[in-house]
């Protein structure tokens, strides 16, 4: 038995505890089903399949120049499905995606997000960050948002309004924002296209532009298509397993 609040709380192996709490506060009761049968696999499979995996990602890069090749659509709505199965607070998925592959409504975003481009680099940035992005050769000049065919726009919902007008809370949205764009990275990339993740600072006139409202809050932009023939990338490298990790044995 455990004390939480003056709450008596039960064992939770059976689920009664979850179920307790939930109609004490007057939440609905949890339901469960069983887990999908998945196949058994052997410690060498497993790191068969790990390392294959890595070998996958550790090609990925991010590129600024994309070739003008059309990329289907059910290629970015699959994709974006893979992102929509991302863990999130309370299960409430907090994200809205919107895929952009309309010319006009591309240069306009351009436009938008280079004059926030303009104003970060002659005012807003300061001198530590500015040395940081000089080893990635960036600027103000954003052309990869036109020539790129899609554009993903990328928003969080910190909350979500109920039919009612009340407002629901979303706890954790930006963490699980972030662990749907990693997946939606990856999706991308395991299907064969590159990827920039852009970040115009402020990013307040996407809301306008794409007809979201103005409680969801701008991500990031996600640049999406072939690379360009003669796309080059920074000469730079990726900090080693001992520099990013540390292990209890």
């Amino acid at each position: 038995m455990a004390q939480l609040r003056g709450l008596t709380l039960r064992s939770q192996t059976d689920g009664s505890c979850a179920a307790g709490f939930a109609l004490r506060f007057g939440m609905s009761e949890p339901k469960f089903i069983r887990l999908p049968l998945r196949d058994f696999v052997t410690d060498e499979e497993l790191q068969r399949r790990a390392v294959e995996f890595h070998d996958e990602m550790r090609r990925r890069r991010t590129v600024r120049s994309f070739s003008s090749r059309p990329v289907p659509r059910e290629v970015i709505e699959d994709c974006i499905r893979t992102a929509g199965t991302a863990p999130s607070g309370a299960n409430m998925q907090p994200w809205q995606f919107v895929a952009i592959a309309d010319a006009a409504l591309k240069r306009a975003i351009r436009v938008g997000a280079e004059k926030e481009e303009r104003e970060f680099y002659a005012h807003r940035a300061p001198a530590e960050w500015l040395e940081a992005l000089a080893a990635l050769g960036t600027d103000s000049h954003k052309p990869f948002l036109e020539a790129a065919p899609w554009l993903i726009a990328i928003f969080s919902q910190p909350y979500r309004v109920l039919p009612d007008g009340r407002r629901m809370k979303h706890y954790y949205a930006t963490e699980s924002v972030g662990i749907a764009v990693g997946l939606l990275v990856t999706a991308l990339h395991h299907a064969g296209l590159a990827t920039l993740t852009h970040t115009p600072s402020p990013m307040g006139f996407l809301n306008a532009m794409l007809r979201r409202p103005p409680h969801e809050k701008p991500f990031l932009l996600l640049v999406v298509g072939h690379p360009a023939e003669a796309a080059t990338v920074p000469n730079i490298q990726r900090k080693t397993l001992a520099e990013i990790s540390s292990l209890f044995l």
